[in-house]
């Protein structure tokens, strides 16, 4: 048993690094519910087992946001100060700002996105071949496509990807002072608002342009459309860049596995791949963070009012009474039912979007270039630790 109460967020380990930290699974076995402590001097409650995580991610007795008392602060989860819009607030408010963005979501719209994101992977991937190698696969590729697709959905200008790529960074970093996060979210404020006076100004067909409408209408104020602009500008490009980028990794690692899907036309067992590696990943690795308003029971244990917990989904998709063998990578599990998305009320609204990149890139990227190899040693890849959303720094292959 723990004799003291452990930190959180924990350690990977450096030969397991497609792994939840080795801690984070002994204190699941430890029990379905153990204290942990944040922010050096404050606890939470881990919740460790999948249905629980589940059970508390959707019940309207815990709160997202974190100004309520006993939530458990993390380094990610404000801009120093200044929610990052709708995912950090509670209902109404978070639902009546959700849906303005949700019809540029939807199953429907985002798969008449196909060509075009197909088109983006297949031009990159032309750019990759007839260049130099070996070459960094984040640069060239990952971080691109959802940029590329991101962009053009919200009406943003591709040409300022490195300026809002180069805060995104600074405000998903784990260890980032409060200045840097705040002047990193300032930044972006203030570009994204001088888009909205654009779009209120000369509007088009984009997200933006919707947002700058309501704006007009008197339906949503111009600070929350740029707000609601830096959430789906970061959500759009770091977490599915991180998931092309890693999942590429695993899939090296496991050739098996590769070979399975480079070498299958079954739009279905590229679906499937994509949830297992959504599942066996877990990039969004911060922990899901709630303060309970009310007395909740959580495994036979009651949570006071006041007090915080966290939902690591990284351990909740490696639950073996969840995934069985979890600890496996295998395509063919059937695994949709993860929580990489989150759950309830708060789940990823982009989940879509994610998934059909995820799936053209998979079944594209191993096809057409089928010696795919990694261009240095596993050891020597830099693996982002340091950050909220997990991935890697650099990705150098060759073929």
């Amino acid at each position: 048993m723990t004799t003291e109460i452990p930190q959180f967020p924990m350690t990977r380990a450096a030969r397991c690094p497609f792994d939840p930290p080795p801690q984070l699974r002994d204190l699941q076995e430890e029990g379905p519910l153990v204290e942990v402590g944040v922010d050096g001097d404050r606890t939470a409650w881990l919740v460790t087992r999948y249905a629980d995580q589940r059970a508390v991610l959707a019940d309207a007795r815990v709160s997202a946001d974190p100004a309520t008392p006993g939530y458990p602060n993390a380094v990610a989860a404000d801009g120093g100060g200044s929610k990052i819009s709708f995912i950090l607030m509670d209902d109404p408010e978070h639902a009546r700002l959700r849906r303005m963005v949700t019809a540029s979501f939807t199953t429907k719209r985002v798969a008449a996105m196909r060509p075009a994101i197909q088109k983006i992977v297949d031009d990159l991937i032309d750019d990759m071949l007839a260049g130099p190698k070996p070459v960094d696969l984040m640069e060239a590729f990952a971080l691109p496509v959802p940029s590329l697709v991101i962009c053009e959905l919200l009406g943003v200008p591709y040409t300022d990807h490195d300026f809002f790529q180069d805060n995104s960074k600074v405000i998903v970093k784990r260890d980032a002072t409060a200045q840097e996060r705040t002047a990193a979210t300032g930044a972006l404020f203030g570009y994204l608002d001088r888009l909205v006076g654009e779009k209120l100004a000369h509007p088009g067909d984009d997200v933006l342009s919707g947002l700058a409408r309501r704006v007009e209408a008197g339906e949503l104020t111009r600070q929350d459309a740029a707000q609601m602009g830096i959430l789906l500008l970061i959500a759009g490009h770091e977490t599915t860049a991180n998931m092309i980028a890693l999942g590429t990794l695993a899939l090296l690692q496991h050739p098996d596995q590769l070979a399975l899907l480079r070498e299958s036309d079954d739009p279905a067992l590229v679906a499937n791949a994509v949830e297992e590696l959504l599942r066996y990943l877990n990039i969004t690795h911060n922990g899901r963070r709630r303060a309970v308003l009310e007395d909740i029971e959580v495994a036979g244990r009651t949570i006071k009012a006041g007090e915080g917990v966290i939902m690591p989904n990284d351990i909740g998709n490696r639950d073996p009474d969840a995934f069985p063998d979890p600890d496996r990578l295998d395509l063919t599990r059937e695994a949709r039912h993860h929580v990489a998305f989150g759950f309830g009320v708060h789940q990823c609204v982009g989940q879509p979007l994610a998934r059909v990149e995820l799936q053209v890139v998979y079944s594209t990227l191993y096809k057409r270039i089928p010696t795919l190899a990694l261009a240095t040693g596993l050891d020597r890849i830099q693996f982002k630790h340091d950050a909220s959303v997990y991935g890697v720094h650099e990705l150098p292959v060759t073929w």
